[in-house]
């Protein structure tokens, strides 16, 4: 397969693309950490808090003000794990801890943007805004088709100053048009929604250095997501509802994230919610239908955040 995939659930966007023998692209921060040892750095979440002169400082340097959001440092698993907002200097005290941090807490759009990078400089990007639910999960994403300029130029210029000799995709995570996160890869959980084409791209990049897209029919695109309550082992909905929710029109794919035969706490989770499903699609309305399908698969209510908050 020519992407290093980790997700079972994700292996149907790469398996049957060509890619030469020598090529390795990552879809997952470890692998990225171990592939780019001269990149690495992005992962220190401080540098990169620091690099934009963000109020910022390890555990131990106590914030002189208050709101501030707290996390590790490093956190190559994701989905927010032990973070948290710090209200009170008695908030920091009790979540005091070595390996985490505290920034200034940003407000505004969460945005993930995807960027091919090409010595240094940007080649293509595409934006996802997230619409946030409880305890650091979110209700769906939208692959915007259109552009944030103010954004665009700020991270074009980040990227230029501090990763001028790289060379791949890169993913950014911004609320408020500052960078929280920087991955040395894309997100894989919709390559579907940027088009045809697209993956056989990312392999040029990493097999030539070139980037070479056409990209012309750009649309917007939503990944719709089920999570249900922490504390429940769960299976896999009927392979009859599976199939029927793939065969929805105007769904592009469905993944389903989990593995039913490790237990729940095996796999990284935001205290919000255990992820279930993942619905990618053209339409907004039709994937929070087929979310409400898989919802009752699951034997929960519709699957949307406030159905989360009312099971807490």
């Amino acid at each position: 397969m020519p992407i290093i995939e980790r997700d079972p659930w994700r292996y149907q966007y790469f398996a049957e693309i060509d890619c030469p023998e020598h090529v390795r692209v990552p879809t997952d921060d470890a692998d990225a950490w171990a592939l780019s040892p001269s990149f690495r750095w992005v992962y220190d979440k401080l540098a990169v808090a620091v690099s934009q002169g963000l109020d910022c400082a390890p555990h131990g340097v106590e914030p002189a003000h208050y709101p501030v959001f707290s996390k590790p440092i490093v956190n190559l698993r994701g989905m927010g794990i032990d973070s948290r907002v710090l209200a009170t200097p008695e908030d920091y005290r009790q979540a005091e801890r070595a390996g985490h941090m505290w920034m200034r807490l940003l407000e505004g759009p969460h945005v993930s943007t995807d960027f091919a990078v090409q010595r240094g400089a940007v080649r293509w990007w595409r934006h996802a805004v997230g619409q946030p639910g409880p305890g650091g999960t979110f209700d769906h994403w939208v692959v915007e088709a259109d552009g944030r300029p103010a954004l665009e130029e700020y991270c074009v210029r980040w990227i230029e100053t501090h990763l001028a000799d790289y060379t791949g995709m890169l993913n950014l995570e911004s609320i408020g048009g500052r960078i929280i996160e920087a991955h040395l890869r894309f997100a894989d959980q919709w390559p579907d929604l940027y088009g045809p084409g697209w993956v056989e791209a990312v392999i040029g990049l990493y097999a030539r250095g070139l980037w070479e897209f056409s990209d012309a029919d750009r649309r917007d695109g939503y990944s719709v997501v089920l999570f249900g309550p922490h504390g429940r082992r769960y299976r896999h909905p009927p392979a009859a509802i599976l199939e029927e929710v793939r065969s929805s029109d105007q769904v592009r794919s469905l993944q389903i994230p989990f593995h039913e035969t490790r237990a729940a706490e095996a796999h990284p989770m935001p205290p919000g919610g255990f992820r279930l499903a993942i619905v990618n699609c053209d339409d907004l309305a039709v994937g929070r239908r087929m979310r409400a399908k898989l919802a009752r698969a699951y034997g929960l209510e519709d699957g949307s955040s406030s159905d989360r908050d009312a099971a807490r």
